[in-house]
């Protein structure tokens, strides 16, 4: 789903709720405006179960959007202000939508160069098959290559097949991950800046909860249940499995972990008892942190990828490297 048009539309919904529009009519009004198609329908149809009497988290279970979403306006509804919670949503996704896509900018260009390298390194791989092909007995000639020789066979597979076997097989990895949403969820948890945006995105939802007057144990529950597949996962069902032991305060439950550095910890547990304030400063920091991350990798990703670019161009033309030199050494005039 497209968390900017997600976003706009919880803030425009929670504007015309405190102007004193129907709830069915809003979602009438705004679903038309999108160009999400899955976010019109699910919209439309959730209009249609609140006409037929359906009380909105009923409604909301049936509707494919994000669970913390739903848990998070079923507390709007408990608690008389749904406008407010729809800000709060509003804004939490923009601010998602604004990282993320940071994020999916520094994932794209290194698949765009893993696809033009592909498609060179195929065309330079047919060029030079052809070269052999016409000028094979000039190699000969020389002395360079024995047409016979195993050995001289090999290396010309090897060095004119090689890079678009391997350029191939890394944008086909990078393009799966890309399609497959458990892959992607697995792999945010090991990069460092998505790493970094993930934890800053669990810790605001979690002072977004704490905030509402949410239950600590109920919030690190569905947060073990929005990351389940993820490292995270475990690493939270420990703390919840603590805190139902009787482990109160957050520096005795939580601990550092693969998933969750020291630091992170830290923060939350330096808070005291304002748990929702040492979340917020724990989202802020790695807020920071995740754009600061993505941005060295952008600014690094260009030279890397004509580092790259060049050795593989170096590689497919090596077979052509004898060829060369003898001409170099007869325009020099060093020939004998």
């Amino acid at each position: 789903m497209n968390l900017d048009e997600f976003a706009c539309f919880n803030q425009q919904l929670a504007v015309l709720l405190k102007n004193g529009v129907p709830l069915e009519g809003a979602l009438h009004q705004l679903s038309a405006q999108f160009h999400d198609r899955r976010l019109r329908i699910e919209l439309d149809r959730l209009g249609e179960d609140l006409a037929l009497g359906l009380p909105l988290p009923e409604a909301l279970a049936a509707r494919r959007l994000p669970d913390f979403y739903r848990r998070m306006v079923s507390l709007g509804v408990a608690g008389a202000d749904l406008p407010g919670m729809l800000t709060l949503l509003g804004d939490h996704y923009q601010r998602s939508h604004l990282l993320w896509s940071r994020l999916r900018l520094l994932l794209v260009y290194p698949f765009l160069v893993l696809a033009a390298a592909f498609g060179l390194s195929l065309l330079l791989g047919g060029l030079v098959f052809n070269f052999l092909a016409t000028f094979g007995p000039v190699f000969t000639n020389l002395g360079c290559y024995d047409q016979n020789s195993t050995v001289a066979t090999t290396l010309l597979i090897i060095t004119t097949c090689l890079p678009p076997v391997l350029v191939g097989l890394l944008a086909l990895a990078a393009g799966t991950v890309w399609v497959v949403p458990s892959w992607r969820a697995r792999l945010r948890w090991w990069l460092p800046a998505a790493h970094d945006a993930s934890l800053a995105e669990l810790a605001e939802s979690m002072t977004l909860m704490l905030r509402q007057g949410a239950n600590l144990a109920d919030c690190l529950h569905l947060a073990g249940e929005l990351e389940a597949g993820t490292r995270a996962a475990p690493e939270l069902r420990v703390w919840g499995e603590r805190l139902a032991a009787g482990r109160g305060r957050f520096t005795d439950f939580a601990s550092p972990g693969r998933a969750f550095p020291r630091m992170y910890v830290w923060l939350i547990g330096n808070s005291g008892l304002d748990l929702a304030g040492g979340f917020q400063s724990a989202a802020e920091v790695y807020q920071a942190r995740a754009s600061q991350r993505a941005d060295q990798l952008l600014q690094s990703t260009l030279p890397a990828a004509v580092v790259g670019l060049g050795l593989m161009l170096l590689a497919q033309l090596l077979p052509l490297a004898p060829i060369i030199v003898h001409h170099l050494t007869l325009y020099l005039g060093f020939s004998t």
